[in-house]
This record gives structure tokens, sequence and C-alpha cells, in this order.
């Protein structure tokens, strides 16, 4: 679930100093496609109000789907846009790999928290802030948890309408199918808010609730839904 690039080399010369760094991303985008009239094109969504120009941009890299994505660049001074579209940044893209992206589910009407948990699991799972971020209408957690078998799938929702009082608190299930081990690994998954109350332009609190290994936990996430 962790969709991050694996180095695999052979280092003979004890004296070559290899940069690791290359391998490691400078930012999760929405990768935005554009289509029709035979220029399709698309570039990256950096955060709530920044819109990256990529410069290797010959064909949809996920075709007509929007993606978050992690992604290495370098900025450069070239021009940024296309077809009179005016972007804030133009980057080279060094390399760029894809995160399961998937919408919130809303809880059914008249749904108790047990039978949440009996549909969507309550395996428990640590959530790291370093890539854990909500913005262009998304919620992208980056988690650890026991990993065993590879061959049984992790199933993984945000769980948006349990709290009557409070449109904007989000529920984070994990579900392991009985896969429960000892051995930690991360994932990262994002998901589509846009299920959620029009905050008009404002900027307001989400509650996230999950979990771990200790009990449920929550932490609290600036939101603003996203304007396209």
């Amino acid at each position: 679930m962790l969709s991050l690039p694996v180095l695999q080399a052979c280092l003979n010369d004890s004296d070559y100093d290899y940069d690791y760094s290359y391998w490691y991303p400078d930012a999760i985008v929405t990768v935005k496609p554009v289509t029709g009239e035979g220029s399709d094109y698309f570039y990256f969504q950096l955060d709530d109000n920044t819109k990256l120009w990529p410069l290797d941009n010959e064909s949809l890299p996920y075709g007509e789907k929007e993606v978050r994505a992690f992604v290495k660049y370098v900025e450069t001074d070239m021009p940024a846009g296309v077809d009179g579209s005016v972007y804030d940044k133009a980057v080279q893209i060094s390399w760029m790999d894809s995160i399961l992206t998937k919408k919130a589910v809303p809880a059914p009407q008249d749904v108790d928290e047990a039978e949440i948990d009996r549909t969507y699991g309550d395996d428990p799972v640590e959530i790291f802030r370093d890539w854990t971020v909500v913005e262009d209408g998304y919620f992208t957690i980056h988690f650890n948890t026991g990993w065993g078998s590879s061959n049984i799938k992790h199933e993984v929702n945000l769980i948006t309408g349990l709290n009557p009082d409070d449109p904007y608190e989000v529920y984070f299930k994990h579900n392991a199918h009985g896969d429960i081990s000892s051995v930690a690994g991360d994932g990262i998954v994002a998901f589509r808010l846009d299920g959620l109350p029009d905050t008009g332009g404002e900027t307001v609190k989400m509650t996230l609730r999950f979990d771990s290994p200790s009990g449920e936990k929550t932490a609290q996430f600036d939101y603003r839904t996203r304007v396209d």
C-alpha cells in the first residue's frame, strides 16, 4: 500500500557515494488531467493554491483519472502554461508514483459505530504527520500497522457523517482481514472529500479519529472546500 519507489542496486565500489535522496519525494500532488479538442495534458496541484506545469507533458500518465501521487521534481525558469492557461511554476519531473486514491464513504443513516466496526474493521493503526495532509479536497493519510501475509489485502476507508454535530469529523477504519502481525509496515492512501458540506471559502477544523494500539485517538487538521 505504500507507493514509494524502491531502489535495487549492487555497489561493487565501496568508495562510491550514492545519493539516495533522489528516491525521496519532494511533495504529494494531485495529478489533474485536462482533456478535450485534441489537447490532452495534465498538471500538478501542489496545495490549495499552487499549480505546477510539468514540462514532460506528452501524455496522460494515469489516463483521465485524477489521482494523488508522490513526485520528485526540479523547478525551472521555463514558461508555465499551455493554451492560454497560466500556472505558478514550471517543473522538470524526475519521477512520480501514484498513491491509492478513493472516495470517502458516507455513513448510512441511523447506523451505530458497532456496525461500522463490523463492516469496515477496527484493526489498529498509528498515523504519521509527515505525509498526512488535508489539501485540494483530499485527505492523504500515512499510517503504520502490522503486516503478515503478502497474499492478504488490507482494506482502509474514511467514514464521514457519523457525528451529526460535526460534519467535518471523519473516522479512518482499517480491516486487516485477519492478517495480524507484529511486523510493522507503512501504508499511504488518499480520500476525496467532495461529499462534505461546502465551507464557503472558510477554513474549518477537521477531526480525524482512528483506532490505535493504545485505544482511540484524534488529530485535527485545517480543511477548506476545494475550488476547481
